[in-house]
């Protein structure tokens, strides 16, 4: 719908250059309703805001060390800051030059595998890894530009790009489970336990699961913003349950000995002295461009800049489509305008996320929310992008949130994109044996890089066996030969004498 009597009327209280320039009028919207669509676009996705620094800034590197060299509030702290300052500039990019209403943020799955399956590398540090997500913008950037990029999109089987995006919905899960203390390890039984010793044992535990069912509820009922508003409830039940029991903090030891193991995960909820400061964007430039080919290799290092590309990379495209889907903005084959400008923008901010230290930031589809509420134009991505930079000053309330409290979301996400499931042919037993490796083996071995390495080398292997070798792509002939020298570094290294 080109045109209303509403959006006509109403565009017309626009001022001219303001709707010349977004088409506000043309695509059938208003002011109001672009401002609206902004807000409920970044209260859908304001969580991140909360989510990426406790994924990222709650863990050390190989050498031991956090976010910005100290300890782990301070790298809460700076992570929530660096997250919501490049969301806004980055969202504001996006609605500014592609006129499109799509914000951007740190990626959920891109984050985990930073932080879990990189900085994680022998000799790895925090600078290694974020230079790795700047090389993997680059190269994307460049393959938007030069139009390469549809090559290797069509190189991979859409079925395998699907379990990809299933593996790391389960991995996200997981680690929501597993950080949350609802899923443990087991001493000496199997890999993982029900709670402590088989019991949901402890009031944190409990507000866990309050959280859990209030973010479902909320979310089937279709209330906007389900995840932040799930996560800002549990989190006062949590200052409240503090408060009056006095629980404590959950402490692992290195030895993996859990000292009060019915406490708190993370954080001991609690108000904090203040709500507002000024800003610490003291992450802001911190990264190795290529630190990391000295650390753990030159064949290593270019596996994980591919593999943070596929994660990357194959997402937006489905995010842009599905959002013009929405707003009816796609033309006639499907494309959605000056889709060229969004890929460019959404190249930029996995750029940008690494030279910001907060991993890549990426589309999100929860802007789908926004062109519900009736956003056509990218005036709404710059609304959003203003509300996150507004963000930028409460980075003080992240170090009040347990892990009980913002684990629930994470479940919810991974359930997501394990919706996608249903695209993948299980009566095909070429792609549904690749595709079941890939999402098994990424939360059970804590890697993503595993289980699409997996996934990438059982396809070719099985097509080779059906005699269908020549239907595989030579790039995944290519990447599935650097998989297999991935997986068997160690007795090559054996073989050759290296160390």
């Amino acid at each position: 719908m080109s045109s209303t009597p509403d959006a006509t009327a109403a565009g017309s209280k626009t001022p001219a250059g303001l709707d010349g320039y977004f088409k506000i009028t043309e695509r059938g919207s208003t002011l109001g309703r672009e401002v609206r669509g902004g807000l409920a676009t970044f209260f859908t996705m304001a969580y991140i805001v909360v989510l990426n620094p406790l994924i990222i800034g709650t863990q050390a590197d190989a050498t031991g060390g956090f976010l910005g060299g100290g300890d782990v509030e301070q790298a809460k702290t700076l992570v929530a800051a660096g997250t919501a300052l490049v969301a806004g500039l980055l969202t504001i990019l996006m609605g500014a030059v592609a006129n499109y209403p799509l914000a951007l943020a740190a990626g959920l799955g891109l984050n985990a595998f930073v932080a879990f399956g990189i900085a994680k590398l022998p000799g790895m540090t925090w600078a290694d890894a974020m230079g790795l997500v700047v090389l993997e913008g680059i190269i994307i950037l460049l393959l938007v530009l030069t139009g390469f990029r549809k090559a290797v999109l069509h190189a991979v089987p859409a079925q395998l790009k699907v379990a990809i995006s299933v593996g790391i919905g389960l991995f996200i899960a997981v680690i929501g489970l597993v950080d949350a203390g609802f899923v443990r390890k087991a001493a000496g039984g199997p890999l993982g336990e029900l709670g402590v010793g088989g019991f949901l044992a402890g009031w944190p535990l409990l507000v866990f699961v309050v959280g859990l069912f209030v973010i479902f509820a909320l979310y089937l009922r279709g209330v906007k913003g389900a995840i932040l508003y799930g996560i800002i409830g549990t989190t006062v039940l949590a200052i409240i349950v503090e408060a009056l029991a006095d629980i404590g903090p959950r402490i692992v030891g290195t030895d993996g000995t859990v000292e009060n193991p019915t406490g708190w995960g993370l954080n001991v909820p609690a108000l904090p002295d203040q709500v507002v400061s000024m800003p610490d964007f003291g992450l802001l430039g911190q990264f190795s461009l290529l630190g990391s080919f000295g650390k753990i290799g030159i064949v290593s290092a270019s596996l994980l800049v591919f593999t943070l590309m596929l994660a990357d990379f194959f997402d937006t495209m489905g995010t842009m489509v599905a959002v013009g889907a929405e707003g009816g903005l796609l033309d006639e084959e499907g494309n959605p305008p000056n889709s060229q400008r969004i890929l460019v923008v959404d190249s930029i901010g996995a750029i940008a996320g690494g030279a910001g230290s907060v991993s890549s930031n990426t589309s999100y589809i929860e802007s789908a929310s926004g062109v519900g509420e009736g956003a056509r134009t990218g005036l709404a991505a710059i609304v959003t992008g203003v509300l996150f930079l507004l963000a930028t000053f409460l980075s003080p309330l992240v170090a009040m949130v347990p892990y009980e409290a913002a684990t629930p979301a994470l479940v919810l996400v991974g359930f997501l994109m394990m919706q996608q499931v249903t695209q993948i042919s299980w009566d095909d037993l070429e792609i549904a044996i690749p595709a079941f490796l890939t999402i098994i083996l990424m939360p059970f071995t804590y890697s993503i890089t595993a289980g699409i390495g997996a996934g990438f080398v059982t396809y070719v292997f099985l097509k080779i066996v059906r005699g269908r070798a020549g239907s595989v792509h030579p790039l995944m002939w290519l990447t599935s030969g650097l998989f297999v020298l991935y997986f068997a570094i160690d007795p090559i290294k054996d073989v050759l004498g290296v160390s």
